[in-house]
């Protein structure tokens, strides 16, 4: 990525102006991520980054604490989010930024999603227990060791961390590669909304919509045909799973459509001594996107 974009603009959480690089996907304890979203924040500024996005699945809850520690941390915080959607008979995400966390529309919306979310997860359990593995939702939940707080939610990676604990898997990857991944053996995917009415809640929330990691689909002529119809500020052409032919196909991708480049790390934290895609900090772009990605909302509030 080009590395001498740089720019100042005003932070979004009200510290002063700066510059330099931003992590815009990362995930707290507010869905499957392991640090509370205080946390995230304080890592970003350890790192040196000018700001960090909160990109939880399908709620918002982790946002108000992580812009209350970017005034703390004078570290810039974009609020945002990441929905799970189906096409092509995939799982899609799609990541919105700048949305207004307390719009009572889209957090409806996204309750409704956390409501198919937890009737997957007993779907997924009823799957793991016809295999043989003693496993509940109230097991899962224990070892979060903590209590679950209002809109917050419980994900494949909460339950891969108990078929550890059981002796069912090795370790996250293989609980995933064994039974959670897509085509595993207990791997269900529920009815879920399409990128485009993804991108039609969170454009009319304010924020700009951005396709996650399309390397991780395996299929880009469904990428084209996402992004040719869902009205997409961005795509994320920079991602821990992505390498450098991705990066490269994904960037050409992004500018033959028109689209802001976005990248992060996808961070979720340890489990089992073991970082999920990628550590904080270590896929960035400069803060210049976020004025990219401000100036998209400015464009379609005026069509």
């Amino acid at each position: 990525m080009d590395k001498d974009l740089k720019m100042t603009t005003k932070a979004d959480n009200g510290t002063q102006p700066l510059s330099g690089d931003c992590d815009l996907h990362t995930h707290t304890q507010a869905s499957d991520g392991m640090q509370p979203p205080a946390e995230n924040v304080r890592l970003a500024r350890e790192k040196g980054l000018a700001a960090v996005a909160i990109t939880d699945h399908d709620t918002v809850a982790g946002i108000a604490e992580a812009l209350e520690a970017g005034r703390t941390y004078g570290i810039t915080v974009v609020p945002g989010v990441e929905i799970s959607t189906r096409a092509g008979g995939k799982d899609i995400h799609v990541l919105g930024y700048y949305i207004d966390p307390d719009d009572p529309l889209l957090r409806s919306r996204l309750a409704d999603l956390r409501n198919t979310r937890n009737q997957r997860n007993e779907a997924i359990l009823a799957k793991l227990r016809a295999l043989g593995i003693e496993i509940t939702l109230p097991r899962v939940i224990a070892g979060l060791g903590r209590e679950l707080k209002p809109d917050e939610s419980v994900g494949r990676p909460h339950i891969a961390d108990e078929l550890v604990r059981l002796g069912a898997a090795k370790d996250m990857r293989d609980a995933f590669d064994r039974y959670l991944a897509e085509g595993a053996a207990a791997f269900v995917s529920p009815p879920r909304i399409t990128p485009e009415e993804a991108a039609k809640w969170i454009n009319e929330a304010g924020g700009a919509a951005v396709l996650a990691h399309p390397g991780l689909y395996g299929d880009d002529g469904l990428v084209r045909d996402i992004v040719q119809r869902s009205g997409l500020a961005g795509m994320e052409v920079y991602h821990s799973d992505h390498g450098p032919a991705e990066e490269e196909r994904y960037l050409a991708m992004a500018k033959e459509f028109g689209l802001a480049v976005t990248g992060g790390s996808d961070f979720h934290g340890a489990r089992q001594g073991v970082v999920f895609h990628g550590e904080l900090g270590s896929r960035t772009v400069t803060v210049e996107v976020l004025s990219v990605l401000r100036a998209s909302l400015g464009n379609r509030n005026k069509e």
